[in-house]
């Protein structure tokens, strides 16, 4: 995954602190929105192709065929995002994963953010149905696309136009940086033997882009953020995610699992300044 890079501005008593704050205001008005000619989009169609995604559907899957039309996963995402920072997805795949066929690889993306590989997520039959939902971060009027990739390598993609801006400069929470890295799991229904059951993993984290200004420094605070989420049931992957500042902060994963019998769900966190964290669950 790239990650974007700014040039930071230098710090130097009076000096470089108004230095900073004409740099930051220089910024504000020279940052494009990318906008249409004539003003922002407003009859762009989800399914849409955009110079951005011409070059990530070549870097990540070259000349391989993605199906638009077949049906096989789904893509909930507002129109209007209230909140950049925090637009919330929801990934519907239209068939179970068995041994036989099953959604081996998502790859979650944002067009037009700095980052645009928010997420790719790594999966096993374990799972028992590939549904995610989590929240993103949407610098500006993007589409946001999901490929499922399945196990007999066929490709298949829904996409979504968002009208909403300013995710990745949206300073985040900075008030409980003593908890960084604690890993929660929650289970929001009984847990259902033998049957797909739904779970939260939650890393409270900051998930700092590198774009976000301290209000009282006046300088950019230096990118840091998850990485990577290893989850898993019993000793028994469930799956795997690698994550960039595209994702919103305090990551946050509904995914679904099928217990066998009681077990420990358990999650594997590494940071981008190399911090590691775990989190566990008992499930009876």
């Amino acid at each position: 995954m790239q990650e974007s890079k700014r040039p930071r501005p230098s710090s130097g008593g009076g000096v470089g602190w108004l230095v900073a704050l004409l740099f930051a205001a220089t910024w504000a008005l020279a940052w494009p929105v990318h906008a249409a000619p004539g003003g922002l989009p407003t009859n762009v169609a989800h399914t849409d192709t955009s110079p951005e995604w011409e070059n990530l559907r070549q870097r990540l899957f070259a000349s391989r065929r993605i199906d638009t039309d077949s049906g096989k996963v789904q893509l909930i995402v507002p129109l209007r995002a209230a909140y950049g920072a925090s637009v919330p997805v929801k990934i519907v795949s239209k068939l179970p994963q068995t041994a036989e066929l099953y959604v081996r690889k998502m790859y979650v993306l944002v067009d037009k953010n700095p980052s645009p590989v928010a997420a790719v997520l790594d999966l096993t039959p374990e799972l028992g149905q590939a549904d995610f939902e989590t929240r993103l971060r949407v610098d500006e009027y993007s589409h946001v696309r999901v490929v499922s990739e399945l196990s007999d390598g066929s490709l298949h993609m829904d996409s979504r136009y968002v009208k909403t801006s300013g995710g990745c400069s949206a300073p985040p929470n900075r008030d409980a940086l003593h908890l960084i890295g604690r890993t929660v799991f929650k289970l929001p229904e009984p847990v259902k033997m033998n049957a797909v059951t739904t779970a939260d993993v939650t890393v409270l984290h900051p998930n700092d882009t590198g774009f976000e200004l301290n209000n009282q420094t006046v300088m950019f605070i230096p990118p840091h953020f998850v990485r990577s989420i290893k989850v898993s049931y019993d000793q028994r992957k469930l799956f795997d995610a690698e994550l960039d500042f595209s994702v919103s902060e305090n990551p946050t994963f509904r995914f679904n699992f099928v217990p066998h019998a009681q077990g420990e769900l358990s999650a594997e966190v590494e940071d981008s300044k190399d911090g590691r964290f775990s989190g566990r669950l008992s499930v009876q």
